[in-house]
């Protein structure tokens, strides 16, 4: 489960990057490339998890189902976080900077 949901995280966000100027301007690229990575990672992960385990590795028990989707929600919401703060602190449509100015 977690490399399925990293996988359809990571297209839908290349589909919005490659579809809207403003997403590519919001560095949406930058989040992409979080979910297509964590997606490499569990595609090793579960080619590893293969040669260990063989035929049982298509039947899991439901608690590891559970458990690994828990884990791949808990991993697109961090890089949605990780994302949400790299573009708050990079300011690409200058509105942080512009709040900062009316305030002082």
């Amino acid at each position: 489960m977690t490399l399925l949901i990293t996988v359809i995280a990571a297209v839908i966000s290349t589909v919005v990057w490659y579809t809207s100027p403003k997403a590519r301007q919001m560095k949406v690229g930058v989040l992409l490339y979080m979910f297509w990575g964590a997606s490499l990672m569990w595609l090793v992960d579960s080619v590893v998890e293969y040669a260990e385990q063989r035929a049982e590795f298509f039947a899991p028990a439901f608690a590891d189902m559970v458990n690994d989707t828990f884990l791949g929600i808990s991993v697109a919401v961090l890089a949605l976080v990780v994302w949400v703060i790299y573009v708050l602190i990079k300011d690409p449509a200058g509105t942080v900077r512009e709040i900062l100015k009316k305030r002082s």
